[in-house]
Formats: structure tokens, C-alpha cells, sequence
């Protein structure tokens, strides 16, 4: 009676000479229809032994070896490709196929059992599996004795699933999937495979409808574009050398440090023009770059994201592989090394991440498993207009669990030191460049996304609270509150925000040609109302170089040498005005062209010595921000800055001062913009005694007039500015000075 139970529990009705299934079933299995295949292939307990079944359309006949002998396979009646024997005992085993001419032999990949555990089934169920890549994803590992890659994917709605690649010809029909439980995630073990074999996974909607072949939402690399499967890559093994930095880039990285950041688009930073103009690779990077942001003073370096994407245009971001370095210029552990190399020259590294949005590409994300799953069905929450693509349904636990551990897999698997999210404004607001009618309130009424802000706030807490020492910054462009201040203190919790409104402000009043600036001297000066609302960084960024924007120095008024003038100039404002610092590449020796990203900077430039010499102010700015703690210890509260002159707008000069911790020395910074040199100009001191000229952006080094200044002056002279002793100093045209306190 027991075993006519088990008989009738089993889908396959067995003999040791036969095999016979329901013709639909066997129908299911040979046209890659059934959306169980574990239930019917590999071995299955019957009556008396064991029976396996194995499909291979290739073969004539099939045989099972094992270490007791070799047991012919009978051919499945009615299926082309299936074959059945009866085995004795439980045993391990390979299938052996041949055409009548060629022989081969392979392991079964049914004949394994499941590799995720309960653990991971309830995390990814509860929306919390913090290291979610570890379980979803291609891992090559041992499974039950044998070598091979586990494939497992996110697919809750699909009817059936199956890993597509080279080892099965792109054969939609082999390698289904098992699902596990109601966790929407399916798996194979399919042994044998390894490092750097292409795939896809084949999905059949609820319906039974085929969808386009998707890549793996957290594969961990990828072909080169335009080809659009992901690749085995294996993670493991890399021994990281970067000790001391991981244990000490706290102090590089909070708001009291010199933050000085180097922005970077990896594909056109510089090119091998003898060599058909490629990119360099992160090796080369690790090489060319890395000395080169060190030796230029800059303390960490940015880039612009390297997660996947299939559109050079996009400049990445509109990524499709967010788990994927993108392999133009190497492998995952190519990159870990261009991060290495990195952290032994004592440089950060921070990513641009886009948790924002992701393109509708066919192979991508988009109704991935037939329904809008990663995100909004309705396309007045689910699409951006501005960039033609999806938005992520954040209230929805899994996704938000994807995008939370991508961040985690960043900081952890890559030692990325910080994440910069873009484009946080229109994840805060449902109404985000959307004319009314075209957006959906949320569930109070308002306009904000509290899925969104939910999410932000999430990320920041698990990102500070699981990994020491990192930071997040926000491109921010609204008043919205609290965007770097602690969640517990009701904001987002991101370490710093961009200063966007500083910068249009600042940039708008350079561009005026100096007859004018009188009368927009607020746009230098509005900035100080709410420097200190937030931790700020300045960004020169590469938007402000694309699309029309013209160069940096493109955008200053007069003729060349003023052009110049004015650029050192706002340089030396920048440089002295709270907040930490972000420069764009090509920038900092001031590029003519705009920026193009299938093209290398002008590096020919640094021949003329105008260019030089801006490149050698940078770099100067970039020591003395760091070697004086009064232009960065007190970048986010009021006690680091004082006006001295604010008002002086007639004349287009400013002056004011930079404070440290008790006992540094302060800093005074003189600004004239306008090219008229002013002799005998009186400023007021917050401390007697004498101060030392530290910089001079007129200098001749820098390309300047080199007009003559006191090098030392002493405050000794009447009251004045609300000060009670000044100085007379001469300020060259169009310049910065930087006094310290001696």
C-alpha cells in the first residue's frame, strides 16, 4: 500500500522497462513549456529503486555511468530527446549522450538538490536580506561534491523560467528552473559552468506568453554593448591589501575632514589615440589616474557610475546591470584594483549610484517577469518623461530590498568609500517636472514620495550602520529639509548634499561681464544665508559643461587673458567659501571645449602656460585646503565664517574670514571682481599681529599679472570692518588673496 502511495504521488507512472507520462506533460517538458521540470527530470524515488529521467535533444541514445556500471537509458515514447532508466539505489551519476557519431558526457543538473536555505527564503520574503547578491545572482561554487555556477533570479509572476548560454546552445527548452516556495525566486545548479560564460534567463509570463530574454538583474558582469547578456563572474577570492585606509577613512571622510573631490568619466578621461582612440582600462587608470588625482591634491575621486548600461549617450546613468562594473574597461577585480590603487595613495573613491530610474531596454528590468515588477504599473508614478524611463516601485518591499543591497554590495565587494546618489529631487517629489494631472498624490494628498523618502532614509541607515566609515551624498537640487541631517532626527541621513543653489547662483554672477556685477553682488553673497542649513559640497559638476553650457572658461566674459583671470578668480572664491569641494575633469587646467564623452580631454593644452598655470592654482587651492583646518574644520556650522566685507558691491570685492578649532590659525580671504587693481585697499583683521599672504591667484606662476602685494602684512591700523585693527593690502585685478594668521 506504501509504495502504491508513492507511485501515485509521483508524476511519472515507472517500471524498470518503461516510462510513461501524460501527453501533455510530456508535451510541457520537450517544447520548454513546464514549469516544473525538477518534478519530472533527474532521479525520483519509486517503487523498488529509483528513477531518472534526462532530456537531451541532441542524442540517439543515453546511458547512465556511475561507479557501479553504466545503465542504458530507454528513449521516452513519443518524446523525442527524454530518456528513462531504473537505478537500484540512490548514487551519484553522469549522462552520457551520443548522435551515433560523436560522444559526450555531462553531469545531470537535476540530479541537484537546492542551494538557498530557509534564511534566504525569509529575508527575501520579509524585503530584508541585506546581502542579497550573495543569494540572487551567478555564483560559481561546489555544490554536493561537483563545480558549477548557481543561478538564482527574482521572477514571483512568471510561469516558468530557465538559464539560456552558451553550454545549451541559447536553448530555451534545457536548464528550467525550480521555483522555491512563494518567494518568487527560482534557481539551478547547472555544474561545469564558470567564470566569464554568457547567459540570459528565458521567461514565460503568468499567461504562458514569452517575453523578451532578460539579463540578470544581479549579474555581476556583462558582455561589451551592444551585445546584452550578463557573465559568470566569480567574486571570490580577492585579497584586499587596503587595511590601513579601510580602518582609518573615517577621518578622510567627515564633515571636519578636507573633502576635495575629483569628478571622472572613466570613458573619456584619456583615450590611446594609437590605438583606434579606446578608453583607458581600470589598470590603466589605476596607473595614469590615480597618481595623477594624488599629485594634484585631491582627496577623493568620483565617478561617474560604472554599473552597466547599454547607451554611451547616458554617460551611465541609465544603468541596466546595477550588480555589473561595466566591462569597457575591465573586470570586476580589474576595478577592485583601480580602487586599490586608489587606497594606497590615500584617495577615496565615491560612485555616482542611480537608484532613481533605469531605461526600458528589452533586456532590462522592465516588466520583467510580464508585469511591471520593478516598477509602477501606472505611468503617472512609474515614468520619467524627461529621460524616457521607468521609476522603482520603492513601496514595494523587494525592490526596495534590490536597491538596498545594492548599495551595500558596492560599499562591501568594491570598498567604494561613498555613494553619491543622483537625482534625488525627483525621487522626492511625485510631481517632479510633471504638469498637473499627469501625477498621482500621495495617500495624504501631498506631492511628496513617501516611499521614496522611506527608502532614502533606509539605505543611509543601514549604509552608516553596517559599514564603518563610508558617506553618501545627495544631488539635491530643492529646499527639501533635513537632506543631510540624522533620519532619527526626522531627515535622510545622507552625509552631505551638493549645493546646487550656490552653484547656479555663482556661476550666473561670473558669467556678468565685471561692469555689471554690481549689480547682482547678492548672488555671491545669498549663499551664506543657508551655508550651513546642511553639510555642503560645492560642485562644479560635469552638467555644468555639456549640452551648450560651454567650458568653464568658455563661460567667463572679456578677452583671453581676462577670461583666465576671472576663472582663478572664482576658483580662489570657491576654494575659500564653506563647504567641501567637487571639480569636474578637464576643469582644473581649463579646457576650452566642452565636454565630450567619446573623446579624451585636451591634455595638449597643459603646453600652454595659461592652462598650466590654472591647472598649478588647483593644485595649490588643493594643499592649502588641506594643510589650513580654518577652510574646512567649520564648513557646516556658522562659527567658520565671518563677513568682513560683504557689501562692498560697487566695487565687486568681498572679504571675510575662515575659523578652525581652537588654536588654528584663521584665514582671510580678499576677492576683487572686477579687473581693476585696487591699491591701498583697507581691511579689517579678526586678530592683531601679522599675516602672511598664503596664495595669490594673480601670481605669474598661475598666469597672472604678477601685479606686486605685500607678502606679509601687519594688522596694526585703525578699526575697521567691526574689527578693531585693518590692514592696507593692494588687491591685482581680477584676483583671490589668501592671508593667514602668523
Amino acid at each position: 500500500m506504501a509504495e502504491q502511495q508513492q507511485d501515485q504521488d509521483n508524476p511519472i507512472t515507472q517500471s524498470p522497462f518503461e516510462l510513461r507520462l501524460p501527453p501533455d506533460r510530456v508535451r510541457a517538458l520537450i517544447e520548454g513549456r513546464d514549469s516544473d521540470p525538477f518534478a519530472v527530470l533527474g532521479p525520483h524515488s519509486v517503487a523498488g529503486g529509483w528513477r531518472v529521467v534526462a532530456m537531451d535533444f541532441g542524442a540517439r541514445e543515453m546511458s547512465i555511468a556511475t561507479v557501479e556500471g553504466v545503465f542504458p537509458m530507454q528513449p521516452v515514447a513519443g518524446a523525442d530527446g527524454l530518456f528513462a532508466c531504473f537505478l537500484p539505489e540512490p548514487m551519484p551519476y553522469l549522462l552520457r549522450g551520443t548522435d551515433g557519431e560523436t560522444e559526450w558526457e555531462h553531469e545531470d543538473p537535476y540530479r541537484f538538490g537546492p542551494v538557498l536555505g530557509q534564511i534566504d527564503e525569509y529575508l527575501i520574503g520579509e524585503g530584508t536580506h541585506h546581502q542579497l547578491w550573495k543569494a540572487l545572482g551567478a555564483h560559481v561554487i561546489s555544490h554536493q561534491g561537483v563545480r558549477g555556477t548557481h543561478f538564482s533570479v527574482w521572477a514571483p509572476n512568471a510561469r516558468r523560467v530557465a538559464v539560456l548560454g552558451d553550454f545549451n546552445n541559447w536553448d530555451a527548452r534545457r536548464h528550467g528552473m525550480r521555483r522555491r516556495g512563494t518567494t518568487g525566486v527560482w534557481e539551478i545548479f547547472i555544474p561545469n559552468i564558470g567564470n566569464g560564460s554568457p547567459y540570459k534567463f528565458s521567461i514565460t509570463g503568468a499567461h504562458g506568453e514569452p517575453l523578451p530574454e532578460k539579463a540578470d538583474p544581479v549579474g555581476f558582469g556583462a558582455e561589451h554593448p551592444p551585445a546584452t547578456a550578463s557573465v559568470v563572474r566569480n567574486l571570490a577570492g580577492h585579497k584586499w591589501s587596503d587595511d590601513q585606509w579601510m580602518q582609518t577613512r573615517s577621518e578622510a571622510q567627515n564633515i571636519k575632514a578636507p573633502i576635495s573631490i575629483y569628478e571622472v568619466h572613466l570613458g573619456s578621461w584619456r583615450r590611446v589615440a594609437d590605438d583606434d582612440n579606446r578608453p583607458l582600462s581600470y589598470l590603466e587608470h589605476a596607473r595614469d589616474l590615480i597618481p595623477y588625482v594624488k599629485d594634484m591634491g585631491f582627496t577623493h575621486l568620483e565617478l561617474l557610475p560604472v554599473s552597466e548600461f547599454p547607451f554611451d549617450g547616458s554617460w551611465g546613468y541609465q544603468p541596466v546591470g546595477l550588480y555589473a562594473p561595466t566591462i569597457r574597461f575591465g573586470t570586476p577585480e580589474e576595478f577592485r584594483s583601480l580602487v586599490e590603487a586608489a587606497h594606497e595613495a590615500g584617495i577615496g573613491v565615491l560612485l555616482d549610484w542611480v537608484p532613481g530610474h533605469f531605461p526600458s531596454d528589452a533586456h532590462g528590468l522592465a516588466r520583467f517577469d510580464g508585469t511591471a515588477l520593478y516598477e509602477h504599473a501606472d505611468p503617472r508614478e512609474g515614468f520619467h518623461q524627461d529621460w524616457n524611463t521607468l521609476i522603482y516601485n520603492y513601496g514595494r518591499r523587494e525592490v526596495s530590498n534590490y536597491l538596498t543591497a545594492n548599495a551595500l554590495y558596492w560599499l562591501q565587494e568594491y570598498h567604494v568609500d561613498g555613494l553619491r546618489v543622483d537625482a534625488v529631487a525627483s525621487m522626492l517629489y511625485r510631481d517632479y517636472s510633471r504638469k498637473d494631472g499627469e501625477w498621482v498624490p500621495n495617500i495624504h494628498g501631498g506631492r511628496e514620495n513617501l516611499e521614496a523618502i522611506e527608502f532614502l532614509r533606509g539605505v543611509n541607515t543601514v549604509a552608516y550602520g553596517e559599514v564603518p566609515g563610508i558617506m553618501t551624498v545627495a544631488e539635491e537640487s530643492t529646499a527639501f529639509p533635513g537632506v543631510s541631517r540624522p533620519v532619527d532626527a526626522g531627515g535622510l541621513g545622507f552625509g552631505f548634499k551638493w549645493n546646487m543653489g550656490w552653484m547656479n547662483d555663482t556661476l550666473s554672477y561670473i558669467q556678468h561681464e565685471p561692469v555689471h556685477r554690481s549689480h547682482h553682488h547678492n548672488q555671491l553673497t545669498f549663499g551664506l544665508v543657508y551655508a550651513f542649513s546642511e553639510n555642503f559640497i560645492l560642485p562644479i559638476s560635469h552638467d555644468e559643461v555639456v549640452h551648450g553650457k560651454g567650458s568653464m572658461i568658455e563661460k567667463m566674459p572679456g578677452d583671453v587673458w581676462q577670461k583666465f583671470a576671472n576663472l582663478r578668480a572664482y576658483y580662489g572664491f570657491m576654494w575659500t567659501h564653506p563647504g567641501k569641494k567637487l571639480l569636474f575633469m578637464g576643469c582644473e587646467f581649463a579646457q576650452w571645449k566642452e565636454w565630450n564623452h567619446d573623446a579624451s580631454l585636451d591634455w595638449h593644452l597643459l603646453d600652454d602656460p595659461r592652462h598650466k598655470g590654472v591647472q598649478s592654482l588647483i593644485r595649490d587651492l588643493n594643499n592649502l585646503y588641506r594643510e589650513l583646518p580654518a577652510l574646512h574644520r567649520r564648513d557646516n556650522v556658522p562659527e567658520g565664517f565671518s563677513w568682513i566685507e560683504g557689501g562692498a558691491a560697487q566695487e565687486s570685492i568681498l572679504a571675510y574670514a575662515r575659523y578652525g578649532e581652537d588654536g588654528d590659525a584663521p584665514v582671510v580671504a580678499v576677492c576683487n571682481f572686477t579687473p581693476v587693481p585696487r591699491h591701498g585697499w583697507r581691511v579689517g583683521l579678526p586678530r592683531d599681529g601679522k599675516w602672511k599672504l598664503r596664495l595669490n591667484s594673480d601670481a605669474g606662476v598661475y598666469g597672472g599679472s604678477n601685479m606686486p602685494t605685500t607678502p606679509v602684512t601687519t594688522a596694526d591700523g585703525d578699526a575697521w570692518h567691526g574689527y578693531d585693527q585693518s590692514a592696507l593690502i593692494d588687491l591685482p585685478p581680477l584676483s583671490v588673496l589668501i592671508y593667514e594668521a602668523v
